[in-house]
């Protein structure tokens, strides 16, 4: 069978006939917002009540809630993507992503895997993971499994929407919005944790009122300021490219290429590869004593924490900032840090080059948007192999450096202990970054025809 037309097969979001409004795409992705809320808080029937509190911090990086609808979240359609890039990456498939047809290859074989990984995540997470059904039948399992796998592929769909009707993608936007949701939980949370509110700000706001102002309970607080005003920051640093229209003499205009040039999919990748390299160890362990489970991947206590083993060197140190402000800092603790740390590097930078190749983004795909645009560099031929070799100088070397800062800053939030994951963190912002350009110019478009003939005729 010929895998092109299967792949069109599939159940997919049709794009809209005619060019959508900036109201139009804000109505549909608030209504997308609305319904992902809606679906984490729809119950999962037949699981215990208890839920693995363990798998909180993965719930934001996923978009997901245990014990939801959407238990499962964006990790299905992370995991497709992740094995398409390195095989695409590798060249072991061997697709042209500036054809149609590697396009559509591309697209269709992650949808599909998607589809799949869905429904092997769903069957893993109940009979390994952090669902637990209420009994062991087969029945009552298969339910389960059958309500996880409606979540999954509803997320599937859900960012087809977005992608299409709305701005940006759905698995950006379930990201901020698990993400904004935890932040706020993090610093106002009126649930007690000993003597003190579980909410950092509520806590310090505690001690100030019994006159005993503990100021390292701000240390959370201020290293996600710092973390969210550097990401901020590194994101409006670009290298422009000076540009000159070939029919118009003395018209112009500059080619941006930013510093973090892969933007936020390097960490997402990442990240992604970790937690399911963490479940992984958590399905292959098995019970050495009462508390402690143990496999080839390393051992794991009775809360699910690593203790040891090739998941404890590769996921952070949570405890470090503590340790170090408090004392009782073990040298263990120091080379998990700096592993982590080379992993969170080397992983971004390595992620950030597969990303260029397979999003369209190297410096060929670069060079004919730039010539289609009739565009040309001053002072070089007006040749696609010129303009090709000119952006390869800047396009390479940022996408490493920009992909292992991204890296760096994520892990040294992680360290110093930020209110959630530092790759949480700088997800946030470069989403909302980028949805606050996307509305700009959306806005600009609908407000000026001649610019959106340019702009269309730019990212043709």
């Amino acid at each position: 069978m010929n895998l092109e037309k299967f792949f069109e097969l599939l159940p997919g979001v049709e794009a809209p006939k005619r060019r959508l409004t900036l109201n139009e795409r804000l109505k549909w992705t608030g209504i997308i917002l609305i319904l992902y809320y809606i679906l984490t808080e729809i119950r999962v029937y037949g699981i215990k009540e208890e839920v693995a509190a363990r798998f909180a911090e993965w719930e934001m990086l996923l978009g997901a809630k245990t014990g939801s609808l959407m238990t499962l979240g964006i990790g299905p359609i992370v995991t497709a993507s992740i094995i398409l890039q390195m095989l695409v990456g590798a060249r072991i498939i061997n697709w042209d992503l500036n054809t149609r047809h590697g396009r559509i290859m591309f697209q269709g074989a992650q949808k599909f895997l998607a589809f799949v990984i869905t429904f092997v995540q769903a069957v893993a997470w109940v009979l390994f993971g952090p669902i637990q059904p209420a009994t062991y039948s087969f029945f009552n399992v298969a339910i389960v499994v059958l309500q996880l796998c409606i979540g999954g592929w509803l997320v599937i769909f859900m960012d087809e929407v977005v992608s299409k009707w709305g701005f940006g993608s759905g698995i950006s936007l379930f990201i901020v919005a698990g993400i904004s949701r935890q932040i706020f939980i993090q610093l106002f949370n009126f649930q007690t944790a000993g003597e003190y509110y579980a909410g950092r700000l509520l806590a310090f706001i505690q001690t100030v009122l019994d006159g005993t102002p503990d100021v390292k309970m701000l240390v959370p607080i201020i290293t996600t300021i710092v973390i969210f005003v550097i990401a901020v920051y590194a994101q409006s640093m670009r290298v422009e490219i000076p540009l000159a229209f070939g029919t118009l003499r003395g018209f112009g205009r500059k080619w941006p290429l930013r510093f973090i040039y892969t933007n936020v999919i390097p960490v997402i990748l990442v990240t992604a590869l970790i937690i399911n390299i963490e479940m992984a160890g958590r399905m292959v362990a098995h019970d050495v004593d009462t508390n402690l489970k143990c496999g080839v991947l390393g051992c794991f206590d009775a809360d699910g924490r690593p203790k040891s083993g090739l998941v404890y060197y590769m996921t952070p140190p949570r405890s470090f900032i503590y340790y170090l402000l408090y004392g009782g800092l073990t040298g263990r603790e120091v080379v998990r840090a700096i592993t982590y740390l080379i992993v969170m590097v080397v992983g971004t930078a390595i992620f950030s080059l597969f990303w260029v190749t397979t999003a369209g983004m190297d410096a060929k795909s670069v060079a004919r948007q730039i010539q289609s645009a009739s565009l040309q560099i001053p002072g070089f031929r007006k040749d696609p192999r010129v303009i090709e070799k000119v952006l390869e100088r800047y396009i390479t070397p940022l996408a490493i450096m920009g992909g292992a800062f991204v890296g760096l800053l994520a892990a040294l939030a992680d360290l110093l202990g930020a209110l959630v994951r530092g790759t949480a963190i700088l997800l946030a912002v470069m989403i909302i970054y980028n949805m606050y350009e996307m509305l700009a110019v959306q806005q600009l478009e609908d407000a000026h025809p001649m610019v959106r003939k340019l702009m269309g005729k730019m990212k043709g």
